[in-house]
Protein backbone atom coordinates (compact mmCIF):
# COMPACT_ATOMS: atom_id res chain seq x y z
CA UNK A 1 0.00 0.00 0.00
CA UNK A 2 2.86 2.34 0.85
CA UNK A 3 4.07 1.63 -2.98
CA UNK A 4 1.24 4.60 -4.14
CA UNK A 5 2.02 7.15 -0.83
CA UNK A 6 3.79 9.63 -3.24
CA UNK A 7 1.74 9.17 -6.47
CA UNK A 8 -1.54 9.51 -4.14
CA UNK A 9 0.49 12.59 -2.49
CA UNK A 10 -0.99 11.56 0.71
CA UNK A 11 0.27 8.46 3.24
CA UNK A 12 -1.73 5.22 3.11
CA UNK A 13 -1.61 3.33 6.50
CA UNK A 14 -3.38 1.41 9.06
CA UNK A 15 -2.92 4.27 11.37
CA UNK A 16 -3.48 7.04 8.77
CA UNK A 17 -5.98 5.62 6.25
CA UNK A 18 -7.92 2.61 7.69
CA UNK A 19 -10.22 2.29 5.35
CA UNK A 20 -8.03 2.73 2.50
CA UNK A 21 -5.56 0.48 3.91
CA UNK A 22 -7.51 -2.10 4.60
CA UNK A 23 -9.26 -1.98 1.00
CA UNK A 24 -6.37 -1.84 -0.75
CA UNK A 25 -5.32 -5.06 1.61
CA UNK A 26 -8.67 -6.64 0.19
CA UNK A 27 -7.84 -5.61 -3.31
CA UNK A 28 -4.62 -7.34 -2.68
CA UNK A 29 -5.32 -10.58 -2.01
CA UNK A 30 -8.21 -10.76 -4.10
CA UNK A 31 -5.81 -9.67 -6.94
CA UNK A 32 -2.70 -12.05 -6.11
CA UNK A 33 -5.41 -15.28 -5.89
CA UNK A 34 -7.03 -14.35 -8.78
CA UNK A 35 -3.59 -15.26 -11.04
CA UNK A 36 -2.93 -18.74 -8.71
CA UNK A 37 -4.64 -21.01 -10.89
CA UNK A 38 -2.68 -20.23 -14.16
CA UNK A 39 0.49 -19.66 -12.48
CA UNK A 40 -0.09 -23.33 -11.93
CA UNK A 41 -1.20 -24.37 -15.11
CA UNK A 42 1.41 -22.53 -17.39
CA UNK A 43 4.49 -22.63 -14.76
CA UNK A 44 6.36 -20.41 -17.20
CA UNK A 45 9.95 -19.92 -16.46
CA UNK A 46 11.41 -16.26 -15.48
CA UNK A 47 13.97 -14.42 -17.46
CA UNK A 48 16.74 -14.79 -15.13
CA UNK A 49 16.12 -18.73 -14.86
CA UNK A 50 16.72 -19.14 -19.03
CA UNK A 51 19.00 -16.35 -19.54
CA UNK A 52 21.24 -16.89 -16.22
CA UNK A 53 21.45 -12.81 -15.65
CA UNK A 54 21.67 -11.63 -12.65
CA UNK A 55 18.41 -10.15 -11.08
CA UNK A 56 17.83 -6.68 -9.40
CA UNK A 57 16.99 -8.25 -6.12
CA UNK A 58 19.35 -11.26 -5.84
CA UNK A 59 18.06 -11.99 -1.69
CA UNK A 60 14.48 -12.63 -3.39
CA UNK A 61 16.06 -14.70 -6.35
CA UNK A 62 16.14 -18.56 -4.34
CA UNK A 63 12.57 -17.98 -3.47
CA UNK A 64 11.38 -16.98 -6.68
CA UNK A 65 9.60 -20.57 -8.50
CA UNK A 66 9.31 -21.17 -12.34
CA UNK A 67 5.47 -19.29 -11.94
CA UNK A 68 6.42 -16.32 -13.85
CA UNK A 69 2.93 -16.54 -15.90
CA UNK A 70 0.78 -14.26 -15.28
CA UNK A 71 2.84 -12.24 -13.14
CA UNK A 72 0.85 -11.27 -9.40
CA UNK A 73 2.84 -7.89 -8.83
CA UNK A 74 1.41 -7.07 -11.94
CA UNK A 75 -2.05 -7.75 -11.30
CA UNK A 76 -1.90 -6.63 -7.47
CA UNK A 77 -0.56 -3.18 -8.67
CA UNK A 78 -2.83 -2.71 -11.41
CA UNK A 79 -5.62 -3.30 -9.21
CA UNK A 80 -4.47 -1.19 -6.55
CA UNK A 81 -3.83 1.98 -9.20
CA UNK A 82 -7.45 1.08 -10.27
CA UNK A 83 -9.15 1.16 -7.29
CA UNK A 84 -6.61 4.29 -6.20
CA UNK A 85 -8.02 6.35 -8.73
CA UNK A 86 -11.31 6.06 -7.63
CA UNK A 87 -10.79 7.12 -4.67
CA UNK A 88 -8.82 10.12 -5.28
CA UNK A 89 -9.92 10.30 -9.68
CA UNK A 90 -7.95 13.74 -9.07
CA UNK A 91 -4.58 12.14 -8.99
CA UNK A 92 -5.55 9.47 -11.05
CA UNK A 93 -2.52 9.97 -13.87
CA UNK A 94 -0.19 9.60 -11.21
CA UNK A 95 -1.63 6.79 -9.55
CA UNK A 96 -2.34 4.98 -12.97
CA UNK A 97 1.99 5.87 -14.14
CA UNK A 98 2.64 4.42 -10.45
CA UNK A 99 0.45 1.06 -11.07
CA UNK A 100 2.15 0.57 -14.47
CA UNK A 101 5.79 1.22 -13.42
CA UNK A 102 4.79 -1.60 -10.44
CA UNK A 103 4.77 -4.18 -12.82
CA UNK A 104 7.17 -3.15 -15.52
CA UNK A 105 10.05 -3.31 -12.78
CA UNK A 106 9.56 -6.68 -12.85
CA UNK A 107 10.61 -6.88 -16.41
CA UNK A 108 13.50 -4.38 -15.67
CA UNK A 109 14.53 -6.24 -12.78
CA UNK A 110 14.36 -9.62 -15.24
CA UNK A 111 11.96 -11.78 -12.95
CA UNK A 112 9.08 -11.52 -15.61
CA UNK A 113 8.79 -11.35 -19.58
CA UNK A 114 6.54 -8.50 -20.90
CA UNK A 115 3.93 -10.96 -21.55
CA UNK A 116 3.57 -11.98 -17.85
CA UNK A 117 3.17 -8.28 -16.74
CA UNK A 118 0.27 -7.91 -19.69
CA UNK A 119 -1.34 -10.75 -18.21
CA UNK A 120 -1.38 -9.56 -14.87
CA UNK A 121 -3.03 -6.13 -15.70
CA UNK A 122 -5.69 -8.10 -16.99
CA UNK A 123 -6.37 -9.90 -14.41
CA UNK A 124 -5.74 -7.03 -11.81
CA UNK A 125 -8.20 -5.12 -14.40
CA UNK A 126 -10.62 -7.86 -14.51
CA UNK A 127 -10.69 -8.43 -10.41
CA UNK A 128 -11.56 -4.84 -10.17
CA UNK A 129 -14.39 -5.26 -11.98
CA UNK A 130 -15.81 -8.33 -10.87
CA UNK A 131 -15.32 -6.49 -7.36
CA UNK A 132 -17.69 -3.74 -8.45
CA UNK A 133 -20.72 -6.38 -8.18
CA UNK A 134 -19.95 -6.37 -4.32
CA UNK A 135 -21.93 -4.10 -2.33
CA UNK A 136 -19.33 -4.37 0.31
CA UNK A 137 -16.32 -3.42 -1.98
CA UNK A 138 -18.59 -0.36 -3.08
CA UNK A 139 -19.16 0.53 0.23
CA UNK A 140 -15.08 0.04 1.22
CA UNK A 141 -14.88 2.35 -2.05
CA UNK A 142 -17.11 5.02 -0.89
CA UNK A 143 -15.45 5.45 2.85
CA UNK A 144 -12.47 5.38 1.00
CA UNK A 145 -13.07 8.10 -1.16
CA UNK A 146 -14.31 10.17 1.99
CA UNK A 147 -11.10 9.20 4.31
CA UNK A 148 -8.71 10.46 1.47
CA UNK A 149 -10.90 14.37 1.10
CA UNK A 150 -10.70 14.15 5.20
CA UNK A 151 -6.61 13.56 5.17
CA UNK A 152 -6.38 16.12 2.42
CA UNK A 153 -8.59 18.60 3.98
CA UNK A 154 -6.01 18.21 6.79
CA UNK A 155 -3.18 19.07 5.55
CA UNK A 156 -1.97 15.13 5.07
CA UNK A 157 1.08 14.91 2.71
CA UNK A 158 3.45 11.29 1.89
CA UNK A 159 5.66 10.88 4.60
CA UNK A 160 8.10 9.19 1.83
CA UNK A 161 10.55 11.31 0.04
CA UNK A 162 9.16 10.90 -3.43
CA UNK A 163 11.80 12.60 -5.49
CA UNK A 164 13.61 9.28 -6.27
CA UNK A 165 10.45 7.87 -7.12
CA UNK A 166 9.51 11.37 -9.62
CA UNK A 167 12.95 11.01 -11.53
CA UNK A 168 12.51 7.31 -12.21
CA UNK A 169 9.29 7.66 -13.68
CA UNK A 170 9.89 10.55 -15.62
CA UNK A 171 12.59 8.60 -17.49
CA UNK A 172 9.82 5.56 -18.32
CA UNK A 173 8.53 8.81 -20.41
Amino acid sequence: TEHFSCALAMPISAEATPHLNMLLRRVRMDASRATDKAKEHYRRMRPFMETGDAICTPKEQSGLKADAYPSGHSSIGWACALVLTEAAPDRANAVLARGLAYGQSRVVCGVHWKSDVEAGRIIGAATVSRLHADPVFVAQVAEARKEVAAARAAGAKSPLDCSAEAGALALDR
